[in-house]
């Protein structure tokens, strides 16, 4: 396996786009991410389109063909991934792959999605209706259901607080507040955090990722041609996709897909959890990104809650974790969502993330769930990029 860098990002801002289609979007994210490799469309030898749900309502089973199609880029191989929320990971790391073993020299990979297409009922029905035959969503327990239970009994494990849980709200609503692309993004108090709408107890509002349109392009190449297009390439030093183990033993208070992919990526890039300056991490409601403290290794079990109310999350704090406002402020875009965590990381990673940049990061790390299972993640991304 040869090294793999990233040599070009581009996406959209992330929001709600009646007036634009689901072509529109992915083409202005790989146009983008083409320009900033500096590039040639003709340059691209294969590409991978992350979309996950279009094809229910009759769009998108050949997205990745009609967008790059329209960007001059014809003749190679063209695959549509899905893997529910880690659907634009996966096209990621498919690129990486093609790469890393010497199949291509550069590759695209890119999400798209438009959620606001259908309502919420129909969203429902297609996230949770074909997942559970004993009919489990129609009873309650959804996306936000799964959490609460988590948060309920983490709170009565290890006396974790509303309080802490919201403060995950606040620090992700104010670095939103500083990325032009997220979909929130004005700044909220705690005592907003935690007197917005109740959704799912102890989850508020607040404390739960929007639905919205976007797309998010990387362009990958071998990290020995990578200098011919770019001075700041940077390098995957791990790429890790793990499916759930499902235990019926476990507390609930972790996920134990992430735990073993975790220990897998830090095996593969020869690091651990201390050596991260920043992560990009699957934040869909605040109990995910307090668990996945624990769960990545980034402080002990249980201990997630103090994690976030002693700053160890924030700017000057032990790791930086969603700096770019996270799923929830940047928004959960899923076609596009894991593919925007990684844009996140490169810019940060070259110095270019403005007001919320953090100083010093080399080394960081992107995390993406997708899907749920009885007691864990259906599929487990972790990569891990260094400059």
């Amino acid at each position: 396996m040869r090294d793999v860098a990233v040599i070009g990002i581009g996406g959209t801002k992330f929001g709600s786009f009646p007036e634009k289609s689901l072509l529109d979007l992915g083409m202005e994210a790989c146009a983008k991410a083409i320009k900033d490799a500096h590039v040639k469309p003709s340059d691209i030898q294969l590409a991978y389109a992350g979309n996950l749900a279009q094809w229910e309502w009759g769009q998108g089973l050949l997205i990745g063909h009609l967008v790059l199609r329209e960007l001059g880029i014809t003749k190679i191989p063209i695959l549509r991934v899905e893997n529910g929320c880690a659907t634009a990971s996966c096209a990621f790391r498919e690129a990486w792959y093609r790469v890393a073993t010497g199949e291509c020299d550069i590759a695209l990979a890119f999400g798209v999605e438009q959620m606001t297409v259908v309502d919420s009922d129909k969203m429902l029905r297609i996230f949770t209706g074909r997942q559970f035959p004993e009919r489990e969503g129609d009873m309650g327990l959804s996306a936000p259901g799964l959490f609460a239970m988590m948060a309920k009994r983490h709170m009565e494990e290890y006396g974790t607080t509303r309080e802490q849980l919201a403060m995950i709200a606040v620090k992700n609503r104010r670095f939103g507040a500083l990325n032009p692309e997220a979909q929130l993004t004005h700044a909220v108090s705690l005592d907003e955090v935690l007197n917005s709408r109740m959704i799912c107890d102890p989850l508020t509002l607040f404390q739960c990722c929007p639905r919205g349109d976007g797309a998010a392009a990387v362009v990958l190449a071998s990290a020995d041609i990578a200098r011919q297009y770019t001075s700041k390439p940077v390098t995957v030093a791990a790429s890790v996709h793990v499916t759930g183990s499902y235990p019926d033993d476990t507390s609930y208070t972790y996920l134990d897909a992430d735990v073993r992919g975790a220990q897998k990526a830090y095996e593969m890039a020869s690091l651990g959890p201390d050596d991260i300056d920043l992560a990009e991490v699957h934040d869909c409601f605040s109990t995910a990104e307090l668990v996945h403290y624990e769960d990545l290794g980034f402080c002990k079990k249980g201990e997630g809650g103090q994690f976030i109310e002693s700053g160890q999350s924030d700017m000057g704090g032990k790791v930086v974790v969603n700096p770019s406002g996270g799923l929830l402020s940047k928004g959960h875009i899923i076609g596009a969502t894991g593919i925007s965590q990684i844009i996140e990381i490169i810019r940060q990673l070259r110095g270019e993330a403005g007001k919320r940049q953090v100083e010093g990061a080399r080394v960081a790390l992107q995390h993406n769930g997708g899907g749920f299972i009885h007691t864990d993640t259906g599929s487990s991304l972790i990569h891990i990029f260094k400059t």
